[in-house]
């Protein structure tokens, strides 16, 4: 075969540009510690890696979002502990309240400690975390939940969401609590409405309604309201015991019928259908008292800041009369039963967000654990083996000096060198 001297020369020197560019190409990956520099190295795993990259952006925002969703409650749970402490002393406060040695000048610096510490309630509960969002204004977090209305009662402005944030694949977290569920939807004892007859001929009065068995209120009292208790006689003609009637005054089926049997205070406890009332003062034979479901400050249901508002106002405007001792007394039995159910209530949240905090708690090891394995694939798959890469370099670096050196003297020969 002949081979011609361009032919030569181009084939020593692809030769040398190959082997130079093969030590290049090593020494590049030893310099970023990289095995793949480009898709072309190895395309199965760089796919791989991409899936991969793709996997740790998705753990790094779970890690961000965890964060979050961590400060968030956290910041919950301290509020949630300020506000047990302050219905802690108001029910002290309702304690101290019913002291019968109280005098007036007592019951306004009770009034007074009330009238902060329900200025305190309403600051904690329209409490904003670090961005400015209202905690537990439901999806309204740029709206303040709770506001104050002219007349001193409160009105929440939020709604009933839950926000929720994403800390896995497929796990989410509920990051906050709204108001309603938290401090407006707490039962109210005095759901009822009472009221004596305008026609009774005894002075008698009967006390704000008491409902202390829900479970009969719901399946007995409510579906029937509303009822009347008729004061009945003995065979002397003396005032003897009670019948409640419907609402057309006619008895009802069974008939129920009870004795009048006074307590320790001279008052009489009648109780219907998981409805407790008092009577006091002079009772008359055929007087007639009514109880019905209640509507405005005796619905269902009753805000935290309003039971607090209408136990501070029972303080500040009831007098030593016989009345205002009876209005006081009917107030601090219901505000001490609200007040328990709202703390019933915080607590059974407070529950829940505990139980949110350890689900947080152990996704951020399940996603730790990932990131690591996903870490140690991507080694595996893109990292540079050091010790065979410098072996390969110094392999390659010797297999260039020998095609240098074979170009040189080759490119020497020369036909006339024989002729000489």
């Amino acid at each position: 075969m002949r081979i011609s001297t361009i032919q030569a020369f181009n084939t020593g020197v692809r030769g040398i540009q190959d082997n130079y560019a093969a030590a290049v190409r090593t020494q590049e990956q030893i310099s970023s510690g990289k095995r793949i520099l480009t898709p072309a190295d190895d395309p199965v795993a760089s796919v791989r890696l991409l899936q991969l990259d793709q996997e740790a952006a998705k753990l790094s925002q779970y890690k961000d979002n965890l964060t979050a969703a961590t400060n968030s409650l956290t910041q919950q749970e301290a509020i949630f502990n300020s506000v047990n402490n302050v219905l802690q002393r108001v029910r002290e406060i309702t304690l101290e309240a019913g002291n019968g040695a109280l005098d007036a000048a007592g019951r306004q610096a009770l009034a007074q400690e009330l009238a902060e510490r329900e200025d305190e309630l309403y600051s904690l509960l329209n409490s904003q975390n670090a961005r400015g969002e209202y905690l537990f204004g439901g999806y309204q977090s740029d709206t303040q939940p709770f506001v104050r209305n002219p007349d001193g009662s409160y009105s929440y402005a939020g709604d009933e969401g839950q926000r929720s944030i994403q800390i896995g694949s497929a796990k989410m977290v509920a990051i906050n609590d709204n108001g309603k569920q938290l401090f407006v939807d707490i039962g109210n004892v005095n759901r009822v409405e009472t009221a004596a007859a305008t026609s009774n001929t005894g002075s008698a009065r009967i006390s704000l309604g008491v409902v202390e068995n829900k479970g009969s209120y719901d399946s007995q009292f409510y579906p029937n309201s509303p009822v009347g208790i008729v004061i009945t006689a003995d065979a002397d003609g003396e005032v003897a015991g009670y019948e409640i009637v419907d609402a057309a005054g006619d008895p009802l089926v069974p008939p129920v019928i009870g004795e009048l049997q006074a307590n320790a205070s001279g008052s009489y406890e009648i109780r219907h259908a998981g409805v407790v009332v008092t009577l006091d003062g002079e009772l008359a034979v055929d007087d007639e008292f009514s109880i019905s479901v209640g509507t405005g400050e005796q619905s269902e249901k009753r805000s935290v800041l309003d039971s607090v508002r209408l136990l501070r106002e029972a303080l500040e405007n009831t007098d030593d009369s016989t009345e205002g001792k009876l209005q006081r007394r009917d107030m601090l039995a219901i505000s001490l039963q609200n007040i328990d159910n709202a703390k019933d209530q915080v607590l059974g949240v407070q529950t829940s967000l505990g139980a949110r905090l350890n689900v947080i708690e152990s996704t951020m090891l399940e996603n730790d654990e990932a990131t690591l394995i996903n870490t140690q694939v991507q080694s595996g798959l893109e990292d540079l083996d050091y010790a065979e890469a410098l072996s390969r370099l110094s392999m390659q670096s010797i297999v260039l000096e020998a095609a240098q050196q074979s170009f040189v003297k080759i490119s020497g020969l020369n036909l006339f060198n024989y002729l000489r």
